[in-house]
């Protein structure tokens, strides 16, 4: 990577620029894991598809994330870098965008609420074309300014936005031709917009891609997710009962982890169909009124809010541990625990406790998403997909923003294909492909046994 390093001064809120050599060493190590991003990068500096684009990014800013707004840059983009999550940052990557390729960086790892929103006002400043969200803060901050709720947005946003002319507030939501969505809660968000009719211009919703959920949100989440808990927590997994809530592809990731780990799994759901899923695929599953007095780990992946409330948590035994790796800090009721608790007491770095009626219970970071609050995240190898398709969506909305409706599409197959064939052949894994006679028998109708 530090071929493509650039010597551009850039403007920036980070920790400590002095951390940039070691998240220099870290992201190097993930981008051998991320051959496919590699190759787009390679592409785009050739070709340059981004050239005077401006795009503003809401990311998890990790060693992964890195790759990629160092590809978005050698495609010809000005990059402006947020973090989707006060405490996923990490700083000495942070540090390495600014100093070796010239990034607007503006994360801290552990931010208050008003300086994480006070980066997303600096996100927004940067006057995007493209945007690319994590959760959709981004898109949502620009959809109440074209909508006139200034008071829906967070103070330091909604104080920087009436400083704004009435032409300028317009001009920030019609200059972007399109917009990005990485995870399942942005597009929830985003299809609900379209659906009222109010979606302001076409997003590509890159979690809709086979090869981000199926890998990333299965893979990813389920080994990341089990990786923040014990680094947080040091406790055997094995032989306790874990209590999965939500069994989408986050879900049944993690329940296949926590059960390859040892635990004896239950599940709770609301779909009926993920429920079926998940008691054929072996899981006992229960309702959370009974899986609280069960459970020894409670993780919450359902994209939804107060999924663990404070009737589940006065019936959970002494020591149970309370996690969320859904994308928002919403699926655990933490405001109504504070109200009925004593605490919060900080035991370990990422664990709080709090006394309820004589127990003890211990929340996890807070409740946002353990895996890149206490641990990295997803292995980059797993991201490499996930962000090749960001990448690859960011130069379709760009080729395509004319002809593309304001509402929520997802990435060409072909794409996705293309992706899933350039990570077979990274990996040295070979495929058959049809003979003539196969394409003829699945193009035709007439021909029977």
């Amino acid at each position: 990577m530090s071929d493509t390093a650039t010597k551009t001064k850039a403007t920036n809120d980070i920790k400590d620029i002095r951390l940039a050599d070691e998240g220099r060493r870290r992201t190097e190590w993930a981008e051998r894991s991320m051959p496919v991003l590699r190759q787009i990068r390679e592409r785009f500096t050739r070709e340059r598809p981004l050239a005077g684009k401006r795009l503003a990014a809401c990311l998890h800013v990790t060693t992964e994330t890195a790759n990629l707004a160092v590809a978005l840059q050698a495609g010809g983009a000005d990059v402006a870098l947020c973090a989707s999550n006060p405490l996923s940052t990490q700083d000495d990557v942070a540090a390495h965008l600014v100093k070796d390729h010239g990034i607007k960086v503006f994360a801290i790892k552990g931010e208050d609420h008003a300086t994480y929103y006070e980066h997303i006002r600096a996100a927004l400043a940067h006057r995007a074309d493209i945007t690319m969200d994590d959760g959709a803060d981004l898109v949502g901050a620009l959809h109440m300014i074209a909508l006139n709720r200034l008071d829906d947005l967070a103070p330091p946003v909604r104080k920087w936005v009436e400083t704004l002319s009435a032409a300028d507030r317009k001009a920030l939501v019609t200059g972007v031709i399109g917009s990005t969505e990485e995870t399942t809660t942005g597009v929830i968000r985003l299809k609900a917009m379209a659906k009222d009719g109010v979606l302001q211009f076409p997003v590509i919703a890159v979690n809709d891609s086979q090869t981000k959920h199926l890998f990333d949100n299965r893979y990813g989440t389920g080994q990341s997710t089990l990786d923040g808990i014990i680094r947080a927590t040091n406790l055997l997994i094995a032989g306790s009962t874990v209590v999965v809530a939500g069994y989408g592809w986050c879900g049944r990731g993690f329940a296949m982890r926590a059960r390859g780990a040892g635990a004896n799994v239950l599940v709770t759901e609301i779909d009926p169909m993920k429920a079926l899923e998940a008691q054929m695929d072996g899981y006992r599953v229960v309702t959370m009124e009974a899986a609280a007095p069960l459970g020894d780990l409670f993780v919450t992946l359902t994209g939804n809010v107060e999924v663990i409330r404070v009737e589940h948590m006065r019936a959970m035994k002494d020591g149970a541990v309370v996690a969320n790796s859904g994308h928002f800090n919403v699926e655990i009721d933490l405001e109504g625990l504070k109200k009925v608790a004593r605490g919060p007491v900080r035991v370990r770095e990422f664990v709080e406790e709090f006394q309820l009626g004589g127990k003890k219970l211990f929340v996890l970071g807070e409740g946002r998403l353990i895996n890149l609050a206490a641990a990295e995240g997803h292995p980059a190898s797993v991201m490499d997909m996930s962000f090749a398709n960001q990448a690859l969506a960011a130069e379709f909305v760009v080729n395509n923003a004319k002809k593309l409706s304001k509402d929520v599409h997802r990435i060409p197959v072909e794409l996705d294909q293309e992706i899933a064939r350039l990570k077979l052949e990274a990996m040295g894994v070979a495929i058959d492909t049809l003979t003539p006679a196969q394409r003829k028998y699945l193009a035709s109708w007439d021909m029977g046994t």
